[in-house]
């Protein structure tokens, strides 16, 4: 399933969602492909969404979940991928 979290994160003058996959990155990918969410956005798990496309990425199917659910959903399918230390994925 597709899960969007609230914007609640700022950045480069923007409030930011987070668009992440609890099945697959292949699923991540083509929603974020079919939404138009540039690749750029995409960082280890999950796309960077900025807030002004969240009630359109949700219109095409993406489940509003909270930061904390998005997190545990991804940990439970083993598809959370934390920041690199010394260049290794933990």
């Amino acid at each position: 399933m597709i899960l969007i979290d609230p914007p609640n994160v700022s950045g480069h003058g923007r409030m930011w969602s987070h668009l992440a996959s609890d099945e697959s990155y292949d699923e991540l990918h083509t929603f974020a492909r079919l939404a138009g969410i540039p690749v750029r956005g995409f960082d280890r798990d999950h796309y960077d969404v900025p807030a002004e496309w969240y009630d359109e990425v949700v219109a095409l199917g993406a489940l509003p979940v909270t930061s904390r659910e998005l997190v545990g959903r991804l940990r439970a399918a083993g598809l959370r991928r934390r920041k690199t230390v010394s260049g290794r994925q933990d």
